[in-house]
Formats: structure tokens, C-alpha cells, sequence
């Protein structure tokens, strides 16, 4: 049996991930901060040289956005691009394959059309900035890997945005979400799924892109999350929420490698609908 280690095991989409094995019945290792911190490189190490994974699932990240931009700055740059330094370069020493989570962010979303995996990366905000550095780290490192760019993520087990249009729908009459930034949903099972096919299946090593088929703005889908419940969405422009960090305004990307695995991706809406019936 392939020995497994996952980071980042309690967060949105390690928990994810733990819960998909489980159901298969596949052992793991599974560690969150407390239980292996990544950013120091003598415990990472240390960690590996005892379990000596075939297979490092790298879930763990630093993804507070805003607070990236200043408070959070050291330990955004420490998480995502020391941290997955560490994590690949003990991946490499013990054999493992490692699969990377990274982010839109790593485009500026100034293209009118879809962000295809070669194109040129140009991040706006520290977040993305650490996150392309990270991936960077783990082509340097490593010729075993899967770096998989995801987008606008939601799931069972952590913050995310279904959760907090639900919960806010609950107090308000009426919700005002912006309608002019653009991407993808992402379930983290379909993410989770997608991580462990790339590797059952021994695909082609590199860059991939996954989300949900299908786009829309904030406000398309928070219309669609609340389409049940009584409160009315109205769409704004991001200038009403000014937030620290640039958000992009267009960063849908392209599924077609993905596509191309074989792998079967949902539409969004149909992924949704699934998540809120868990």
C-alpha cells in the first residue's frame, strides 16, 4: 500500500481530503500545524526520514488574504513558500511525489478570456505573490510533482463564502454581493477527488488547473446558494467593499488538461447543490 503523508490535515481541504481516504479505506499520515510545523525544516526532515512517504499530499497554506498584505506578510511568505520549500525539498530526499495546492492569484485577471495553465503569471497581492513563489519552489525542487491552481473554494469543513452568504441570510432581508469580479467555484471533494486521481492514475507530472465547470460573478453565486431562501441578493461593484488585498476581476481558468485525464469535472451549480444536501 503507498504510504501518505498530508499537511495541513484540519484545515478546508486536508479534512477533505482525510474524509475521502477514509471512505476508500487508504491509510495516511496526517499532520496539522501543531503536529508538524512546515516552516521549520529540521522537524520536516525529521518527519519524513521516520515515515519516508511515497506520496505527500501538501494542503497546508497560509490563505488570510487581507491580513497577507501586512500583519499576516511574514508568516504568508514563511507558510507558503518556505514551508512547500521544506515539504519539497524532504519529498525529494525520501522519493515522494507531492501535489501542491496553489491559486487564481497567481494571475492578475486583467484577460477577458480563460487563463490557460503556460500562461505568463503576473500576482497582484502578497498572497499570490507567496503562492507562485511556492510553486516555483517545488519545480526547482522536484521533477515528481503535481501543482493543481484552484479557485474560489467551499466545503464541509472550514470558512468559506456558501457559509457566510447561509449564515448572513439569516439576519438580513437583503444581501449585496459583487457582480463584477468573475472565476470559478471549487468543491473541495472535487478537488480532493482530483488530487488522489492524478495520482492513482499516475498522470503526467506539472501544472493543472481545477475548479468546478462553468463561471460566474460573486453575485451569480450567491444568487444560486440562496435561491431557496427568503432574502433578496442585489449586485454591486467591488468599489462598495474596498478590501486590502486586489482581488482579480476575470480569473477564470482553463480545464481542459484536467479535462483531458479523463477526470470528470461537475458544473458548479450541480457541485453546490450536492455540498448544501451533505
Amino acid at each position: 500500500m503507498t504510504k501518505i503523508l498530508i499537511t495541513g490535515a484540519n484545515g478546508q481541504l486536508g479534512s477533505e481530503l482525510r474524509n475521502l481516504l477514509d471512505e476508500r479505506g487508504v491509510a495516511y499520515d496526517a499532520f496539522d500545524s501543531k503536529g508538524l510545523d512546515i516552516t521549520d525544516k529540521q522537524a520536516v526532515d525529521a518527519k519524513f526520514d521516520a515515515l519516508r512517504p511515497e506520496v505527500v499530499y501538501h494542503c497546508a497554506a497560509y490563505t488570510a488574504v487581507d491580513n497577507a498584505e501586512d500583519e499576516g506578510k511574514q508568516a504568508n511568505w514563511k507558510v507558503n513558500e518556505d514551508g512547500t520549500r521544506n515539504v519539497a525539498e524532504a519529498a525529494k530526499r525520501v522519493g515522494a511525489k507531492m501535489v501542491y495546492i496553489s491559486t487564481d492569484y497567481v494571475f492578475d485577471g486583467t484577460n477577458p478570456d480563460e487563463y490557460q495553465v503556460d500562461d505568463p503569471t503576473n500576482p497582484k497581492n502578497e498572497y499570490g505573490k507567496a503562492k507562485l513563489a511556492g510553486e516555483q519552489a517545488v519545480k526547482e525542487t522536484l521533477d515528481d510533482y503535481y501543482i493543481i491552481r484552484t479557485s474560489w473554494v467551499f466545503g464541509k469543513y472550514g470558512k468559506n463564502f456558501v457559509y457566510t452568504m447561509l449564515r448572513l441570510a439569516k439576519d438580513h432581508d437583503k444581501l449585496t454581493v459583487v457582480d463584477d469580479q468573475f472565476g470559478r467555484p471549487t468543491w473541495t471533494r472535487t478537488l480532493a477527488e482530483f488530487m488522489i486521481y492524478l495520482v492513482d492514475n499516475d498522470q503526467p507530472f506539472g501544472t493543472y488547473q481545477l475548479s468546478n465547470e462553468g463561471s460566474c460573478s460573486w453575485y451569480e453565486f450567491a444568487s444560486e446558494i440562496l435561491k431557496d431562501k427568503d432574502v433578496e441578493v442585489a449586485p454591486v461593484t467591488s468599489e462598495v467593499y474596498p478590501q486590502k488585498a486586489y482581488r482579480p476581476r476575470h480569473s477564470i481558468m482553463n480545464l481542459d488538461k484536467a479535462e483531458n485525464t479523463g477526470f470528470k469535472i461537475l458544473r458548479w451549480q450541480e457541485s453546490l447543490q450536492k455540498f448544501l444536501k451533505e
